[in-house]
């Protein structure tokens, strides 16, 4: 059974994002550790997918509402700011087999509500940045919004993994809103820049490659190129920071830009609306 839902408008990713459900129509095909006695019937089987189901539809729309809000930043920054600091926005719902191996790798209850408490990456949502400070300051509009509570923060910037990985990750909390009430649902969310991002993706690569064992002449060379790429991102963010100026325009070439940023012709008739109204106002204030 799938379940395939669309992204909301404006949010950013690699594609539609599905939940694939496990056809479960055995006891064998349980997770361990449930036991449905010796009543594993079709219907048993049914209800406990269901159950699966609505696990994680509530954490596919908690990677929306974290999504949506990310949106909602990158389109007030290219309309309103002077440059947008987010490059771009993915994201990733685990699978129903990635979470069960991940229960029984780490001794984790197989109960919903025990998977809910022991594993917080369900939902994920990766946000690359153009610059370091791009980082911090995503990261500080997302946590001044009210709805949304700071769980975990891991600050691999400013404190680097051994083999040179950065990044900011940090679980968050957000309020899904289903037919029954609200529930709270935790996304992780990991913040980067490009070159670190670039970094991030070789390094899985490697390790994917050579199973994990791999070579250390190649690791060694990782390290160095984090270095590289920790050295790439403060001569950015310097030349950046040389020509960038308080008062530069709004781009507004992209297609919504078009929609949402009144041209000129628009400004000038909303004045001039704007001074006919006041002149009246005005006279009258005069003759009192």
């Amino acid at each position: 059974m799938r379940v395939s839902t669309p992204l909301p408008p404006g949010a950013h990713s690699s594609g539609r994002t599905s939940i694939d459900v496990p056809a479960l129509r055995t006891a064998a095909d349980l997770p361990s550790g449930v036991d449905l006695g010796s009543a594993a019937t079709a219907e048993d089987l049914h209800r406990l997918r269901d159950e699966f189901t609505r696990f994680l539809m509530k954490y596919k729309f908690g990677m929306d509402e974290v999504e949506t809000k990310v949106s909602i930043l990158r389109q007030e920054f290219t309309h309103l700011h002077d440059y947008n600091p987010i490059e771009h926005v993915t994201s990733r719902l685990k699978s129903p087999e990635s979470i069960l191996g991940k229960i029984e790798r780490k001794g984790i209850d197989p109960s919903f509500e025990a998977i809910r408490e022991g594993i917080n990456d369900i939902a994920g949502v990766r946000i690359v940045c153009s610059f370091v400070s791009d980082v911090y300051r995503i990261w500080d509009a997302l946590t001044r919004q009210t709805d949304l509570g700071v769980i975990d923060v891991r600050d691999y910037i400013a404190t680097p993994k051994p083999n040179g990985y950065k990044s900011l990750h940090a679980i968050v909390e957000v309020p899904v809103f289903l037919s029954d009430g609200p529930v709270p649902v935790r996304v992780e969310v990991q913040i980067r820049t490009i070159a670190m991002d670039f970094w991030a993706s070789l390094e899985h690569k490697i390790y994917y490659k050579y199973d994990r064992r791999v070579p250390d002449e190649l690791l060694n060379d990782l390290g160095r190129a984090a270095k590289t790429a920790a050295s790439l991102d403060a001569t950015m963010e310097r030349l950046h920071d040389e020509v960038s100026t308080p008062d530069s325009p709004v781009d507004t070439r992209s297609r919504d830009a078009t929609r949402i940023v009144p041209d000129e012709r628009v400004v000038r008739r909303l004045r001039d609306v704007q001074r006919r109204r006041e002149r009246p106002r005005d006279d009258g204030e005069a003759r009192h």
